[in-house]
């Protein structure tokens, strides 16, 4: 659509490169085939009402960059204080995990398409996680207990028995509707490392059909849905996050009686201009429910104690090769 576009430098400035490369056939750099229009980012919430009455402070209210550590540390503190059952926890899934591994300084893919699992960043973000099991602060049945597949700890934060929960934007609308005003619950920016302070995108994209025999209507309707001003009131009515850098920096006025979930919904829109390039380029890979299926399930042996984190490390990258290999 580039040459059909009013304005085709709006969305070279807007819309995050990684993301738009991954729609373009090899061998082009510069095409324009959509927007993304529904966002979604991985990231934290936390109990402030357990902060509060645990009497710790919050490590984001005073510190921009906070570590994993340092997170662990506080919810351990409260938790103890509070008498909560769970200090900390993250959904059980590779992609989940994926974030902090990238803060940690985890360097999963390449712009080549090599996968690599070890490496000093990830085994940092492994034994923070693995502690939380050894230390038994986290609910252990939402990795060993779920029969193999994907599962969240969002009831046992919705009822008030966790200080501290990794999941993901798309958690607001469940906690606004199911929490009301039982506590006050808020998203905080994911921890910070070597890496940086990163989550991983997900979410829909809007792309045009070339089939079209009315391709300069349909560019211009295109144009209009991704302006700034549309997008954002999109945005708003649908409590989505908007993968637009101009609406991330100024924020979104969400159409929703929860302030709870308009200050949540903008915490997570202030990470995407975080969100580190590797992310974008694990999100785009067509193997990447390789990669995060073989994270999930052999972190899952290590926990059972089945292997050690050497011997999951190995399979884990075995896995992946001979998944890609198949394919």
């Amino acid at each position: 659509m580039r040459p059909l576009l009013k304005d085709a430098k709006a969305w070279d400035d807007n819309f995050p490169q990684i993301l738009m490369q991954s729609m373009r056939p090899e061998g082009d750099t510069t095409g324009l085939y959509g927007f993304p229009n529904q966002f979604t980012v991985t990231g934290p919430y936390i109990n402030r009402t357990l902060f509060k009455q645990a009497e710790v402070d919050v490590p984001s209210d005073s510190k921009k960059d906070v570590t994993w550590q340092e997170w662990t540390d506080a919810a351990v503190k409260v938790a103890k204080a509070t008498n909560t059952k769970y200090a900390i926890a993250m959904d059980r899934s590779g992609h989940r995990f994926a974030g902090p591994a990238l803060s940690m300084g985890a360097t999963l893919l390449d712009k080549t398409g090599k996968v690599t699992i070890d490496s000093p960043g990830f085994r940092a973000m492994a034994d923070v996680f693995l502690g939380w099991f050894k230390n038994k602060i986290t609910p252990a049945e939402v990795w060993v207990g779920s029969g193999g597949s994907y599962a969240a700890a969002a009831d046992q934060f919705i009822n008030g028995q966790l200080v501290f929960y990794m999941s993901g934007s798309w958690q607001v609308q469940r906690f606004s509707t199911d929490i009301g005003d039982a506590f006050d619950w808020e998203a905080v920016p994911n921890p910070s490392g070597p890496g940086g302070s990163t989550g991983m995108p997900g979410g829909t994209t809007l792309v045009a059909f070339s089939e079209t025999q009315h391709p300069k209507e349909v560019a211009r309707v295109m144009e209009y849905l991704a302006s700034e001003k549309v997008l954002g009131d999109f945005s708003a009515q649908t409590l989505f996050i908007p993968g637009h850098l101009g609406l991330a920096k100024s924020g979104v006025q969400y159409v929703t009686d929860s302030d709870a979930a308009k200050k949540a919904l903008n915490v997570f829109v202030s990470e995407v201009p975080k969100l580190q390039e590797q992310g974008y380029l694990l999100n785009a890979f067509k193997y990447n429910s390789l990669v995060f299926n073989a994270i999930r399930d052999r972190l899952t042996q290590v926990i059972t104690g089945e292997l050690s984190l050497d011997d999951a490390i190995k399979r884990m990258q075995d896995d992946v090769d001979k998944g890609i290999a198949a394919k």
